[in-house]
């Protein structure tokens, strides 16, 4: 969702000629991208988890 909001603001601020919009716009994907490797990173570990306690029991 983040992600298609900031293609939105850059097109936005691309077809107004608005920089600031553009801005915001790719602050907003790349806030995006962060957020998707942040929990691909946590469902890595939660899994991790999940094999350990597997291997204990």
């Amino acid at each position: 969702m983040d992600e298609t909001k900031g293609r939105v603001k850059e097109a936005v601020g691309d077809l107004t000629n608005d920089p600031d919009k553009k801005r915001e716009g790719q602050a907003d994907r790349a806030g995006a991208s962060v957020k998707e490797f942040a929990e691909n990173a946590k469902d890595k570990v939660d899994d991790a988890v999940d094999k350990l306690k597997d291997k204990r029991d």
